[in-house]
């Protein structure tokens, strides 16, 4: 643990048995009572980080939603909400050390006839997807790869059908498939059984498919960042109370 004087509270958005109110409670709690807050005595603060990459609806609405929600319920306590992970130098080395990973695996073929799909999870908010193509951007210019091409699981397109299906018209030899993830799920698991069928679709490319993300060293540092920026209020998320979560918390009531 990077940071044993910190009480850390971890919490879900959905789809597990500590979801946000439960666990903003547990963090005003703790820090009520003085336990590893890493602040000053009486400074009764909890500090909010999204372990989420890109800033788009749970971002944007779910978690000001629920902060301005434990304001009410402990308001003693100070809530700072920080910032996404976004797109930055660290996930961009992260990246790398995967694709390299499976370059290995393939025997480190020649990266100029090496096409790589950025696969995202994909939203409906348009900002969250140009991060994603600003990723795949940052990956062309700083890799040999002359084909980056960007795709996402759902709600948003292209599908990761559509990007294969371009870098074999553009005469790719090997293709390989990045999963811009940060965690294994019933996703990852998805895209693997697609990239199967991608083998059998086809027989002359070489498919590989990369790590997703993970405790990468890199994620930790950035993590690291978020943290310090969140404490001295240098980097807070502009949509803590903002009014795009007071419409789409509207929107959500009616």
């Amino acid at each position: 643990m990077r940071h044993p004087e910190v009480e850390i509270q971890v919490c879900w958005i959905e789809h597990a048995p500590v979801l946000l109110d439960a666990g903003l409670d547990r963090a005003a709690t703790a820090a009520g009572s003085g336990i590893g807050s890493g602040t000053a005595s009486g400074d009764r603060r909890v500090l909010v980080l999204p372990l989420i990459l890109n800033a788009a609806g749970h971002v944007k609405g779910d978690i000001p939603q629920a902060i301005a929600a434990a304001r009410r319920r402990h308001p003693e306590v100070e809530f700072r909400y920080g910032h996404a992970l976004g797109t930055s130098d660290q996930l961009l080395r992260a990246l790398r050390h995967r694709l390299h990973q499976a370059m290995a695996e393939l025997d480190m073929p020649d990266p100029r006839t090496t096409g790589v799909v950025l696969l995202a999870r994909g939203a409906s908010d348009i900002e969250s997807t140009g991060e994603v193509a600003k990723m795949a951007h940052w990956l062309y210019e700083t890799t040999d790869h002359e084909r980056v091409e960007i795709a996402f699981t759902g709600i948003s397109f292209p599908r990761l059908e559509q990007a294969v299906q371009r870098l074999d018209l553009l005469g790719a030899s090997q293709i390989i498939v990045l999963p811009y993830y940060l965690f294994t799920g019933r996703l990852i698991q998805r895209i693997s059984r697609q990239v199967g069928r991608l083998r059998q679709q086809y027989p002359t490319r070489v498919f590989a498919q990369a790590g997703y993300i993970g405790p990468h060293e890199q994620l930790m540092d950035l993590l690291d960042l978020r943290l310090t920026q969140c404490r001295d209020g240098t980097a807070l998320l502009p949509c803590d109370g903002c009014a795009y979560a007071l419409a789409a918390h509207h929107d959500h009531e009616h």
